[in-house]
C-alpha cells in the first residue's frame, strides 16, 4: 500500500499553530513512508471563506518547508484540490444516496428546528433532528419541490450496531449510531457541508491515513458511515492531541500572550526549521536515544517520526521554550546567512540607515559595517528582529541606563576608572578592538581596578547596560567619539 495522507484546511484565515503542526505530522509521517503527502483546500463555508486566505496558507507551508506533491499551486492526478471546483464530482454520489435512501431533503426552516432544539433543552434531552422529514412520502416531498421549499439532504442514520474503528493514537473507538442524528450532507444552497465533501475527496483521492487534530474525533462515526454507505474503504485514523496554554486549557485565539499564527513567527524572524523542530515535539517524543534531545533537523524528524509516539494528553504550548530553541538555531546559522536574514529588518530600520549615513559608510563599507554588528549580536538574538532593537545601543545619542547600570555608575571608583579611560583612548591615533583591549589593560595597570570593578562601569556607562556583548568589539563599534561623549555625559551628573 502507498501511503497517501492530506492536509485540508480551510481558506478562512490565517494559519495557526495547530494546524501547522496537524501539516507537520502528515507530512513527516509521508515522507519516513515514502508516501505522498496532499495539499488540498477545504472552502465549501463560503460565508467565511476570505479572498486572500489560501494565498496566505501557501505561503506559510512553503516558508515552513512543508513541499506537498499533489496540490491546488501544482495540480495532481487526483485533482482539483479545491473543494468548490469538485460540485460536478459530488452530485452523483449525493443522487444516488437520495435514490438508494440512504439520504433524504429535509425542508425544515430554521425556525423549526431551533423550536426543535429549544424544546428538548427545556426537557432536559439532547437536541438532535427528530427526522420527521424522513418520513415524508414522495408525494409530499415533489409537492414541497414543486412549491419550491428550500431544503437540505441529511444522511439517514440507520441500524443498530456501534461504529468502531481503530485509531492510532487512542486505540479502539466505539460510537452508539444512536448518538448520532441524522445529519445535513448538502446545505440549501447545493454546496455540500465539509463532513461530505471531505469524505469524498478522501474517498477518491485514495487517502490512506487521516491524521488530523483531536476536535474532528467526533466526526469520524459520521464519516466512517459516509464511506461506508459509498461503498468506499475506510482510511486509518490518528487523532493527534490538542495544544493547551501554560494553564492546561484549550487554545483560544484571544490569548495573547502566546503567538499563535505562523505568519507572526515569519513576520517576527523566527527561523522555520526552529517552528518545525519545537511544534514536532508538542505531544510527540523520539524516544530511545533520542529521548533527551531537543534540536533535530526536519530531515532528522522524518526519520525518528512514527505515529505511536504521539501522546495522548494535551501538549502544553511554551512560548519562551519556542523562543529560546528559535536563538539556539540562530547561534548555529552561518554568519553569511545570517547577515541576508536580518537584512530585510535593517533596510528597514530607519535609525540603522541614519547610522551608517552620520558615519560615512556606503557600500562595502556598509556592508562591512553590518556584518561586524550582526557577528556581534548573533549569539543574542532569539529572533531575527531582535537586531533592530539590539542595535540601538550605535544609533542612538546617550546611553539609556537600566537599574543594575545606574547602581554600578555610582559606585565609589568610577570617576577614576571613566577619567583615565576617556583620558587613553582620546590619545589613540589608532581605534581598534586590539587598541580598546591594550588600553584596559593600561588603566587596570594605573588605577589598580581590576575585573568587574573595571569593566562593568566602563560597559554601563557606553551601553546602558552591565550585560553584552564582547566590550572590545562594542566599544570599536561604538566609535571613538560616541565613546568619550558617553563618558561625559555620565561624568557630568549622577546616574539614579
Amino acid at each position: 500500500m502507498t501511503v497517501r495522507v492530506r492536509f485540508a484546511p480551510s481558506p478562512t484565515g490565517h494559519l495557526h499553530i495547530g494546524g501547522a503542526r496537524t501539516a507537520l505530522f502528515n507530512y513527516l509521517f509521508a515522507k519516513k513512508l515514502g508516501g505522498s503527502y496532499i495539499l488540498r483546500i477545504e472552502d465549501t463555508d463560503t460565508n467565511r471563506n476570505k479572498a486572500d486566505a489560501e494565498e496566505k496558507l501557501i505561503h506559510a507551508f512553503r516558508w515552513l518547508g512543508l513541499t506537498w506533491d499533489e496540490g491546488p499551486d501544482i495540480g495532481g492526478e487526483f485533482g482539483p484540490y479545491r473543494s468548490m471546483e469538485r460540485l460536478d464530482t459530488y452530485q452523483p454520489y449525493l443522487d444516488k444516496l437520495v435514490a438508494d435512501k440512504k439520504a433524504y431533503p429535509c425542508f425544515c426552516t430554521k425556525e423549526e428546528l431551533e423550536a426543535e432544539r429549544e424544546t428538548a433543552q427545556q426537557t432536559g434531552q439532547t437536541p438532535r433532528y427528530s427526522g420527521r422529514c424522513r418520513a415524508l412520502t414522495p408525494e409530499e416531498r415533489q409537492a414541497k419541490k414543486a412549491a419550491n421549499t428550500p431544503y437540505t439532504i441529511r444522511f439517514a442514520v440507520s441500524g443498530e450496531q456501534e461504529i468502531t474503528f481503530q485509531d492510532h493514537i487512542r486505540g479502539d473507538m466505539s460510537f452508539q449510531r444512536s448518538d448520532i442524528e441524522d445529519f445535513v450532507i448538502c446545505k440549501s444552497d447545493g454546496i455540500p457541508t465539509y463532513h461530505f465533501a471531505v469524505t469524498i475527496d478522501d474517498a477518491l483521492m485514495e487517502i490512506t491515513h487521516v491524521i488530523r487534530g483531536e476536535e474532528h474525533l467526533s466526526n469520524t462515526p459520521k464519516h466512517v458511515l459516509l464511506f461506508e454507505a459509498i461503498g468506499s474503504s475506510v482510511p486509518e485514523f490518528a487523532h493527534i492531541p490538542l495544544i493547551l496554554n501554560e494553564n492546561g486549557k484549550k487554545l483560544s485565539k484571544r490569548d495573547e500572550t502566546i503567538l499563535q499564527f505562523i505568519e507572526q513567527y515569519h513576520d517576527l524572524g523566527y527561523l522555520p526549521d526552529a517552528v518545525n523542530n519545537y511544534l514536532a515535539l508538542l505531544g510527540w517524543s523520539p524516544g530511545g536515544e533520542y529521548i533527551e534531545d531537543e534540536i533535530f533537523s526536519l530531515e532528522k524528524l522524518v526519520e525518528l517520526f512514527s505515529l505511536d509516539r504521539i501522546n495522548k494528553a494535551g501538549a502544553i504550548f511554551n512560548q519562551e521554550k519556542l523562543t529560546w530553541m528559535n536563538g539556539q538555531y540562530i547561534k548555529a546559522t552561518d554568519l553569511d546567512e545570517l547577515i541576508q536574514l536580518t537584512k530585510p529588518y535593517l533596510d528597514k530600520d530607519a535609525d540603522y540607515q541614519a547610522y551608517l549615513d552620520q558615519n560615512g559608510l556606503s557600500g562595502e563599507q556598509a556592508e562591512e559595517r553590518t556584518r561586524e554588528l550582526v557577528s556581534l549580536f548573533q549569539t543574542g538574538m532569539n529572533q531575527l528582529s531582535d537586531i533592530n532593537t539590539l542595535i540601538q545601543l550605535f544609533t542612538i545619542e546617550n546611553a539609556v541606563y537600566d537599574e543594575e547600570a545606574s547602581q554600578v555608575l555610582i559606585q565609589d571608583q568610577v570617576p577614576t576608572v571613566l577619567s583615565a579611560f576617556a583620558t587613553k583612548i582620546d590619545e589613540l591615533d589608532v581605534y581598534t578592538p586590539a587598541e580598546i583591549k591594550k588600553t584596559l589593560k593600561a588603566v587596570q595597570k594605573e588605577t589598580g581596578f581590576k575585573g568587574k570593578q573595571l569593566f562593568m562601569p566602563i560597559r554601563a556607562t557606553a551601553t546602558g547596560q552591565i550585560h553584552g556583548p564582547d566590550l572590545n568589539h562594542t566599544l570599536y563599534l561604538l566609535g571613538k567619539e560616541k565613546v568619550l561623549a558617553r563618558i561625559n555625559h555620565v561624568q557630568k551628573q549622577v546616574v539614579t
